[in-house]
């Protein structure tokens, strides 16, 4: 990937009348090639970013800049964006062919030309027997493709894609997403997602941005953001994360040792924040780094299971150390040994090695 960003956002807002903040002073730079995601809740910025790349919405204040260019006043037919809408917006009277070739039709292009261009596109969707079939024959999924087709056959510098595949059923948006990928990593285009899903960001995404309520969080590689999230918000926003009240204790070597109630813990920080002998802070650890047995140990801590809920290779076991602090563990379904039952107290202990991010207050 090339150091200069591709598409950069400085200090842009966005307030819509009444007052509401879309944006508060968000900068962004998007890195050529990338395979960015947008993340977060309703409500936290996310359409309105990429809106404001498309052309779609004018910024009340800050600048778009593509190539180092200023853009921030051009409409969206004079960008060299395309984008994949959450309906598709395909046009039903048109085949699949004309559908694809409606951007070219606009163009000084020779009818072979295009031809070949809408040709090209349906290969790489998987669609190239598809050409005269009409929109309304075809499934959820092979519409998504006709709507990825037609937006890279006019070769834009940055396709942007806005919750595309909301639409579908959980295993053909699985499916999907790796055909996302793999179509990305083959244009070598920039493509810039909107979504909701984390478990979608996490699985295709280079870096995601994780926004919140007009902002931006953090900005890291999915491993990155799971790993060390920067906030609470990130922690708990991102898979699931127990956010313990913790007492630091003191130190091991880099690790930092807290408890949370009867618990030990230990926590790496990522920055120079160095917590005195009894501070309390939040230590995030994920269910899968706290392990539960039957029997008490040296460094376990008692807690009363509530309920348990299936996961498949996992059981996640929803329990309560002491003073009711709330804690997920998911516990490996076993065909026989340990297994736990509301109401019974499970000694749970941190996993070694477990990477537990020490978040700021």
């Amino acid at each position: 990937m090339a150091l200069d960003p591709l598409v950069r956002l400085r200090a842009v807002s966005k307030v819509f009348p009444g007052g509401i903040v879309g944006l508060d002073a968000v900068d962004l730079d998007i890195v050529g090639g990338e395979f960015l995601t947008l993340l977060g809740p309703s409500g936290c910025g996310k359409t309105t970013s990429l809106r404001v790349i498309a052309g779609f919405e004018s910024p009340s204040s800050g600048e778009v800049l593509l190539d180092g260019r200023d853009i921030t006043a051009l409409r969206p037919f004079d960008r060299p964006v395309n984008t994949v809408f959450q309906d598709y917006a395909l046009f039903p009277h048109m085949n699949v062919a004309e559908n694809v070739g409606f951007g070219l039709s606009l163009r000084k292009l020779t009818g072979g030309e295009q031809a070949r261009r809408v040709a090209e596109a349906l290969d790489m969707v998987g669609l190239a027997d598809k050409l005269r079939a009409r929109v309304s024959e075809l499934s959820g999924g092979q519409r998504q493709r006709v709507a990825l087709a037609r937006a890279i056959v006019c070769e834009p510098r940055v396709l942007l894609l806005d919750e595309p595949l909301s639409a579908l059923d959980a295993h053909l948006r699985e499916q999907m997403q790796v055909e996302l990928k793999r179509l990305q990593s083959r244009l070598g285009t920039t493509f810039v997602m909107v979504t909701h899903d984390q478990t979608e960001a996490l699985s295709i995404s280079d870096r995601i941005v994780v926004m919140n309520k007009g902002g931006i969080e953090q900005i890291a590689p999915p491993a990155t953001l799971y790993d060390r999230p920067a906030t609470k918000f990130v922690a708990s926003f991102i898979g699931t994360m127990n956010l313990l009240q913790s007492r630091f204790v003191g130190r091991d070597g880099e690790r930092l040792r807290f408890t949370a109630g009867a618990l030990p813990l230990e926590a790496v920080p990522d920055t120079a924040d160095q917590p005195q002998e009894g501070e309390v802070r939040t230590i995030g650890v994920r269910p899968e780094d706290l392990l539960a047995a039957a029997e008490a140990a040296p460094g376990t801590a008692p807690a009363r299971v509530n309920s348990i809920v299936f996961h498949g290779r996992t059981l996640r076991l929803h329990a309560e150390l002491g003073q009711g602090m709330p804690v997920v563990i998911d516990a490996p379904r076993q065909a026989e040994g340990v297994q736990f039952s509301a109401g019974d107290v499970a000694h749970i202990s941190l996993r070694r090695g477990a990477n537990c991010p020490m978040l700021p207050s």
